[in-house]
This record gives C-alpha cells, sequence and structure tokens, in this order.
C-alpha cells in the first residue's frame, strides 16, 4: 500500500460576489478532485489549533501529524533547515522578505515575486554589509530568505509582511527585545537596496523593486521525532517553498527537487505529479505541496486563483491519479488546502478546511460535495488537526 498527502496551499477560500456567492473551489473545473471525493470520503478539519496563527508553517506541521502547540518554534527555523544552515540552541532564525516598498508602506510582500537569480545578488550584498560576528544572511527561493542572529532573541512580537499590505509599515516594525538591532537592519537594507541597479531596472520594466528587508518568523530550532518514528513509514517531499522542504528535512523525509518548480503560478505543475510518482516507487509515502492557489489570493487575483485550482487538479492531481492507476499500486490518499486564503482579504483564516480521503481499494457512493460546503454539510469533523493524518493511516 502507498499513501499520499496532498496539500494545495491556501486553495479554500470564501464565498465573492463576482462569483455569485459562490467560491473559487466551487467553479474552478476540478474533475479529479470531484471523482475522489464522490469515491471517497469528505469531511472538515480544524488545522490551526486555538490560539494559534493560521501561518503555513502551523497548519502543515499539523497536517503531518505534529502537534503545533508541542512542537512549533517558529517559521523561519524550519525554513533554514531547508537551506541546511547550521543553527546552535542559542541562535535565532529570522526569515527575510525581499518586499517593495515606495519608503513608508509596503506595497508587494513578494517583491514582484523576484527571480532567485536577481535575490541572490541583493542578499549578497546585504550579507556582505550588514552581517557581523552574530548576524548572517541566507539566500533562498525567490523573495524568501533567512537571517541568523548568534545568541539572538526570539522575545519580540513581528508581523507577517503580507498582512500589513499598502500600510505604513512603520506601524508594524519589531517590538520587543532586540528591537533596536531589528528597525536598523530593516532600514539599512533600505538604504542599500532601493538604488541598485537590479531594482533600477525592474523599476523601468514595470516591475515592483525588492528594495528592503522585512524581519519576521523568528524562532529557535525545533525538536521532532522522526515521520518514521512517528508513524512507521519512510517517505518522501515534494515541494518548491523552503518551509515545506524544511519541515520534511527535519522529520527525516528525503526531499525532492524538481526543476521549474517556484512555489508561484508559474510553476512545473507537471513535474511535481511524475516525481511524486516516481518518489513511491522506493518509498511508502509522499507529501505534495502546491504553493500557487495561496500566491494567487495573496495577491487578490481571483482568475489567477482559479487557473491555479485547476492547474494542480489537471496536472498534479491527474498525473498521480493516473500514473497509479497504470502501475495498478493500491494507495491511500489524503488531499486537502492547509488553511483558507480569501481573495477579499489576501490573508489566512483559521476556519476549517474540507478534506478527501480516497482508497482505491474501497469505493464509496458520496455526495458530499469537495468545497468549502463540506465543512458544515459532512458529519466527520476532525477538530484537531495533527490527528488527521491518523484516518490516512488506518485499513
Amino acid at each position: 500500500m502507498k499513501y499520499l498527502l496532498i496539500v494545495f496551499d491556501g486553495m479554500a477560500d470564501e464565498p465573492l460576489a463576482e462569483l455569485d456567492l459562490k467560491t473559487p473551489m466551487q467553479v474552478a473545473r476540478k474533475p479529479y478532485m470531484d471523482d475522489i471525493a464522490r469515491r471517497g470520503v469528505v469531511g472538515a478539519v480544524r488545522t490551526t489549533p486555538e490560539g494559534m496563527q493560521p501561518g503555513s508553517d502551523i497548519t502543515n506541521m499539523s497536517i503531518l501529524g505534529y502537534d503545533p502547540a508541542r512542537y512549533y518554534t517558529g517559521r523561519a527555523p524550519i525554513e533554514a533547515a531547508s537551506l541546511q544552515i547550521p543553527m546552535e540552541q542559542s541562535d535565532v532564525a529570522f526569515r527575510a522578505n525581499l518586499v517593495a516598498t515606495d519608503g513608508a508602506v509596503i506595497t508587494d510582500s513578494s517583491a514582484g515575486h523576484i527571480s532567485s537569480e536577481e535575490a541572490r545578488e541583493l542578499i549578497d550584498l546585504i550579507d556582505g554589509k550588514l552581517s557581523t560576528r552574530k548576524i548572517k544572511f541566507y539566500p533562498g527561493v525567490s523573495y524568501r530568505h533567512i537571517m541568523v542572529w548568534r545568541d539572538g532573541s526570539d522575545d519580540v512580537q513581528v508581523t507577517a509582511p503580507y498582512k500589513i499590505h499598502n500600510k505604513p509599515f512603520e506601524d508594524y516594525l519589531p517590538v520587543g527585545d532586540g528591537e533596536e538591532k531589528l528597525r536598523q537592519l530593516i532600514y539599512d537594507s533600505l538604504e542599500l537596496l532601493d538604488s541598485h541597479p537590479i531594482n533600477r531596472r525592474r523599476r523601468d520594466e514595470g516591475k515592483q523593486p525588492a528594495n528592503m528587508l522585512w524581519l519576521w518568523g523568528q524562532g529557535r530550532q525545533p525538536s521532532l521525532v522522526s515521520f518514521l518514528g512517528l508513524h512507521g513509514l519512510t517517505g518522501s517531499v515534494v515541494a518548491a517553498v523552503d518551509l515545506i522542504r524544511g519541515l520534511g528535512r527535519l522529520v527525516g523525509l528525503k526531499v525532492l527537487d524538481v526543476p521549474g518548480a517556484t512555489g508561484y503560478v508559474d510553476t512545473n505543475y507537471l513535474g511535481k505529479g511524475q516525481y511524486a510518482l516516481e518518489a513511491l516507487r522506493d518509498r511508502d509515502f509522499v507529501w505534495v505541496h502546491v504553493e500557487a492557489a495561496d500566491e494567487a489570493a495573496h495577491e487578490g487575483k481571483l482568475d489567477l486563483k482559479i487557473e491555479a485550482i485547476e492547474s494542480m487538479d489537471k496536472l498534479v492531481l491527474g498525473t498521480i491519479l493516473n500514473g497509479l492507476g497504470r502501475a495498478g499500486e493500491d494507495f491511500r490518499l489524503l488531499l486537502l488546502p492547509d488553511h483558507p486564503t480569501p481573495v477579499a482579504t489576501q490573508s489566512h483564516t483559521d476556519t476549517p478546511v474540507p478534506f478527501v480521503l480516497y482508497s482505491s481499494t474501497r469505493d464509496r457512493a458520496n455526495r458530499a460535495p469537495y468545497d468549502e460546503r463540506a465543512v458544515e454539510e459532512t458529519s466527520l469533523h476532525v477538530d484537531e488537526g495533527y490527528r488527521l493524518i491518523d484516518l490516512l493511516f488506518e485499513e
């Protein structure tokens, strides 16, 4: 038996007037998701524990079977693990977003989805100018990077940049132990990057500049029991974003590199499906994560989110289901969004999300829809998200 966990990040949404009070999931063409829903089990799960924020770090940790209330220490140290950045227990990692700003507000928290090549040059400059014996910057993917503060403090309040689009960022600067250092780094980065040739060129091309760092998501390295120890299976992870790859690495999953996987709507959907199939040749479990719908929602782009849902269905899920069918492989599959990301608000919410559990060895006659309506209509509710994966492994 093979097991698949498929997470379509931020796919769930809310009814929209422009869709006649339907959601992107309801109007998108997703025949593969609808088919496994009809032949499987549809339920609802709360992936964000009470009192915690609905970030993808917390929700995906929960989906993977780890109680965030017990294991979560912060977003950045998980991403640092993906980049294989060495950390001591006294070190604190911060997520260092390249953002676009006009000097007063953050106009784009992804810096126009700057390319990794351009971003690396900017982060290398930041590292060369702002690093010290205790501060070090590391390049990641696109706008997502890491700063490690040796013997630093994590007792500081920070805000995710996607939550403060078009708001005065001075109102959301770090507050707490070490705030002076963190604020100075943010302002120094603006001074260094604003007139950089890359940003002058990006402006000339009508693109958003990547002219400031925003520091957030701090934490110390977590200690997680291995996936094999927790679930008794070896496995792989197929993902583009460092958050998911880092979480996979921390629990001992094999991290696969898919050419053309970007963590955006232009990702290599087909390649992700193909690599997932290949991963199951020598391992029993694969976790597939696709970021596209979440990024479209953060940008408030409804059409792009619907397009991403359709691409994920056809090219990721469809490729996997057709490949397993040709191979005659018995499998169980769990599919869900990690959290809603409403296009209207461009931010995550902590409301429950619908999931589908499907087994190739047992067809069911299910009438519940696979979209947000299932949250109200289903009789199967999982209130502690970290227990959901147990359903995948139950025969």
